[in-house]
C-alpha cells in the first residue's frame, strides 16, 4: 500500500488556494463572474484578475483528470468522434472531459467560457485546440494574443510593440466588453508588483539546489511549486504568500542538510543529480518519481518548470511598463524559445547546479516539447560530456507509459553514471 506524500504548510495552503478558485468557478454564474479559458505558457493572469475575471487552464484540467485516472475515458470519448491517436493528449482529455459535463477536478462543473484568450506561445496545438472548443461554444468570442518566435536569439522593440498593439487593440476591448469592466492600468500595476515579488522567489527556490544534498526535487516536487503561478493566481497576494512559506520551509531545510520530499518520505542519500527535459507522466506520475528516489536520484532541474515562464536569464516583469511587461514574458517562456536557446539554458543548468546526467523525458504527443530533443541530447552530450538518457512515455494517456520498458532504460542509465563516479 502506498503512503501519503508528506504535506508541508505550503502544500496545504496551495490545496487550499485551488480548492478555493474551483469553488469560484463553481458558482461564477450565480455570482455574475466572468470566465477567461487561456493557456499556462503565457498566461497573463494579471491582466485578467486586473478585470475581476476568473480564469480556466484546459492542459490543467487534463492532467488533473490523468493524476485521477479519468483521462483514458475522456481519451477514448474524444477519439470515438474523430480525434486521431496522434493528436496531443491533453487536447483528447480536454475535449472528452467537456463532452462528459465538463466536471472538473473537484467533482463540480467547470462553468462554459465568456471568452476564449488564445495566447500562442510557440505550440501551434494551441491554435487548433481552441478552433475545436470554438466548434463546442460557437458563441463565445476570442482574442487572439499571437507571441513572436525567439528566432534570433532576443527580443526586439519592434517583436514588444507588436504584442502591445494586440493588447490595446485586441485584448483589452474584449475583455472590458465581457467583464463589464473598463480597463484599470493600476489595477494592473498592483498585480505585477506581486508577479515581480513571486519571480524573485520563484528563482531562489529553485537556486536552492545548488546545495548538496538538494532540499527539494525540481521535477516532481517542482510541478507542485509552479502551481500557483500556472493555475491562475500569477499577480494575486496568495501567490506572494505562498512562495514566501515555500521559500522559508526549504531553507529550513537547507539549514538541516536534509534532502528532497518524497511520497515516502525525506530521501536519505543523494547518489545521483540530474537535469530532466520534458513534461511528466501523469497518469503513473508517483510510480514514475518512485523509479527516481529508489535510486537517489534527485532531479535538480527541469525545462518543465519553466513551461509557464523562464526567469533563469534574468527576466523579471516591470509593473512601470505593465502591457510591455506582459508581452515580454510570454516571449519569454519556454516553448517560446528556439533550440538554440533550449541548448544553452539546460547548459546553464546543468553547470549551475552540478548535475551528473541529462535525461529526456520524450512525450509521445507532445511535438512542441519533443521536436529537437535528439538534437538537444546530442549537443549537451557533446558540449559538456555529460551522460545523457532517454525514455518515453505520454502526457495523460495511459497507453503509452510502459513502467517495465522505463525502468530498465532507468536503471542502465544510472548503472552508466555509477560507473562514472568511479573513475
Amino acid at each position: 500500500m502506498s503512503k501519503d506524500i508528506a504535506k508541508e504548510k505550503s502544500m496545504i495552503i496551495q490545496k487550499e488556494m485551488i480548492s478555493r478558485l474551483f469553488k469560484d468557478l463553481s458558482t461564477a454564474k450565480e455570482t455574475g463572474k466572468k470566465v477567461v479559458y487561456t493557456f499556462v505558457p503565457g498566461n497573463i493572469s494579471e491582466l485578467i484578475l486586473s478585470f475581476g475575471m476568473l480564469p480556466v487552464y484546459p492542459e490543467i484540467n487534463a492532467l488533473q483528470s490523468g493524476m485521477r485516472k479519468k483521462s483514458a475515458d475522456f481519451i477514448r470519448d474524444a477519439e470515438k468522434i474523430g480525434h486521431s491517436e496522434d493528436v496531443c493528449t491533453y487536447v483528447k482529455c480536454d475535449v472528452g472531459m467537456m463532452i462528459n459535463g465538463n466536471i472538473g477536478p473537484n467533482g463540480e462543473k467547470i462553468p462554459e467560457p465568456d471568452l476564449f484568450l488564445l495566447s500562442y506561445t510557440g505550440c501551434f496545438t494551441f491554435m487548433k485546440w481552441f478552433e475545436t472548443l470554438k466548434r463546442l461554444y460557437p458563441d463565445v468570442p476570442v482574442a487572439l494574443l499571437h507571441t513572436p518566435y525567439q528566432e534570433n536569439h532576443k527580443v526586439t522593440p519592434e517583436m514588444t510593440a507588436y504584442m502591445v498593439k494586440q493588447l490595446k487593440e485586441e485584448v483589452i476591448p474584449k475583455m472590458e466588453k465581457v467583464s463589464g469592466n473598463k480597463y484599470d492600468e493600476e489595477k494592473l500595476k498592483a498585480c505585477l508588483r506581486n508577479s515581480s515579488k513571486v519571480e524573485d522567489y520563484i528563482m531562489k527556490i529553485f537556486d536552492t539546489t545548488k546545495n548538496v544534498p538538494s532540499p527539494i526535487d525540481a521535477y516532481f516536487a517542482g510541478v507542485y511549486y509552479i502551481g500557483p503561478i500556472n493555475n491562475g493566481f500569477r499577480g494575486s497576494d496568495e501567490a506572494v504568500n505562498y512562495y514566501h512559506e515555500l521559500y522559508n520551509e526549504i531553507l529550513e531545510r537547507v539549514n538541516l542538510g536534509l534532502g528532497p520530499i518524497t511520497p515516502e518520505g525525506v530521501m536519505e542519500k543523494e547518489r545521483f543529480r540530474l537535469v530532466v527535459e520534458g513534461p511528466p507522466n501523469w497518469t503513473h506520475f508517483r510510480e514514475f518519481w518512485k523509479l527516481f528516489y529508489d535510486m537517489g536520484a534527485v532531479i535538480v532541474a527541469s525545462s518543465y518548470t519553466k513551461v509557464g515562464g523562464v526567469y533563469d536569464m534574468g527576466f523579471r516583469v516591470n509593473p512601470e511598463k505593465p502591457l510591455e511587461s506582459l508581452a515580454e514574458y510570454c516571449m519569454n517562456c519556454y516553448t517560446n524559445l528556439n533550440l538554440e536557446q533550449r541548448v544553452e539554458l539546460l547548459s546553464k543548468c546543468i553547470t549551475d547546479y552540478k548535475a551528473d546526467g541529462f535525461l529526456v523525458n520524450s512525450i509521445k504527443s507532445c511535438n512542441s516539447f519533443s521536436a529537437g530533443q535528439l538534437m538537444i541530447m546530442q549537443q549537451l552530450e557533446r558540449q559538456l560530456e555529460i551522460p545523457v538518457g532517454f525514455i518515453e512515455s505520454d502526457l495523460v494517456d495511459p497507453r503509452y507509459f510502459s513502467y517495465s520498458n522505463i525502468k530498465n532504460r532507468l536503471e542502465s542509465f544510472f548503472q552508466m553514471l555509477d560507473q562514472r563516479k568511479m573513475y
